[in-house]
């Protein structure tokens, strides 16, 4: 059933090796810009409803107050977020797609460095200053891939660290939270935790994923800016330049 994914990228993996003139690295770059130019579709509205929760905040704010009842403070929260067009898990599905092709570019890599050759010529896995089928020796591609997926993540949470603050300048004791908020708080979580699960996959495996990550995060982040600004970094950005 994988081979569904695998064979498409493997054609044109060797399609893009042909166009290169060999060149491994190069090609692995050409596929990052076609898989996440076709990806877009999927991309652009996560990012959107991202940016519109960000603008709802001060709504939900209200909400909460006018709401002491759970389930009416869900349903009003559910209507809202109808009103508005906006899925709060709708950032996850990208995500977990991202991986999927991650785990499918592994079993393509370890295909090629397995045979060894392409149309029964060996094949240069030589790029820069690493060899894509090995783990970076010298660190810099995990860190590279770490620290963009990282920022990436701050851009995805506009405003996160002011709303957290004033939450808890307002409010001290515990609240249970509804779905709606667990299914955000759900997609934070992961967002954040995905720099340490890059880190340690860049570190582990060969490093022509590594390379294939910090390609499709710089995409990411050039769609997200475009998008919605730079989201949390400019919070970040604003307190480095008080100090």
């Amino acid at each position: 059933m994988f081979s569904i994914i695998t064979n498409p990228i493997t054609q044109v993996l060797i399609f893009l090796y042909d166009l290169f003139g060999g060149n491994f690295g190069l090609a692995i770059l050409a596929l990052t810009a076609i898989i996440r130019t076709a990806l877009i579709p999927l991309t652009l509205p996560s990012l959107k409803s991202a940016q519109k929760i960000k603008n709802l905040k001060p709504h939900l704010d209200k909400l909460k107050k006018k709401h002491t009842d759970k389930r009416k403070l869900q349903q009003a929260q559910m209507e809202l977020y109808k009103q508005h067009g906006v899925n709060p898990a709708a950032g996850c599905l990208p995500q977990i797609l991202q991986l999927v092709i991650l785990i499918a570019l592994y079993q393509v890599f370890m295909k090629f460095i397995g045979e060894g050759s392409v149309h029964g010529q060996q094949v240069d896995m030589n790029f820069l200053w690493f060899d894509l089928s090995k783990p970076d020796p010298f660190y810099i591609l995990p860190i590279l891939a770490a620290g963009s997926q990282f920022i990436f993540s701050f851009m995805m949470r506009p405003g996160l660290e002011q709303h957290q603050l004033e939450t808890k300048n307002k409010k001290k004791k515990a609240k249970s939270e509804d779905k709606l908020e667990m299914a955000e708080s759900i997609q934070s979580q992961m967002l954040y935790m995905m720099p340490i699960m890059t880190g340690i996959i860049a570190l582990r495996f060969p490093s022509g994923l590594a390379l294939y990550w910090i390609a499709t995060t710089i995409f990411s982040l050039v769609q997200q800016y475009f998008v919605s600004g730079l989201g949390g970094l400019e919070v970040i950005i604003n307190k480095l330049k008080t100090k």
